[in-house]
């Protein structure tokens, strides 16, 4: 926790917090937190007005996926990845099939999930029609509809 005044302009208090108030205040969405400032200088003093930043964790980076691509059962999350095939399509390519795997998701923003084991960065995951898909089935991937990617998604009106 940083504490810094007008009174001393760019110096910086460390702090660190002791309790919070479980209790929030439902009027102001305001919660009571008691903390204990460094002031062996005696810089600080009673009524003066301080503002304070507190550090809550670091900076995470995340493999995310659209919430659309996680099938959540029984027996855990799962999503199917594009693996290559070994039957020719009609122009003689390779036909893709999708190949189910467990998943660990974490934390969610908006539509989209953390993925914290199972799929690794570059791999190809299945968005849609995951109901009608099982181990080696022969795939035709269609990106012209894309899944939604929004930070703070809102219900659609009809």
């Amino acid at each position: 926790m940083k504490i810094d005044t007008n009174a001393y302009g760019g110096r910086t208090f460390d702090g660190k917090i002791r309790s919070i108030n479980p209790r929030v205040d439902s009027t102001t969405r305001n919660v009571q937190i008691e903390a204990s400032v460094d002031n062996r200088e005696r810089k600080l003093l009673p009524g003066m007005y301080a503002n304070v930043k507190i550090e809550a964790g670091g900076e995470q980076r995340y493999l995310t996926l659209p919430q659309t691509a996680i099938t959540y059962n029984p027996y855990g999350a799962t999503v199917f990845l594009v693996k290559p095939g070994t039957h020719k399509d009609a122009q003689g390519k390779l036909q893709p099939v999708a190949q189910q795997v467990f998943v660990t998701p974490g934390p969610t923003r908006g539509d989209q999930v953390a993925i914290l084991k199972g799929v690794d960065e570059g791999m190809q995951v299945v968005t849609s029609g995951q109901l009608k898909l099982k181990n080696g089935t022969p795939l035709v991937i269609d990106n012209r509809v894309q899944p939604a990617d929004s930070p703070n998604p809102t219900p659609q009106e009809q």
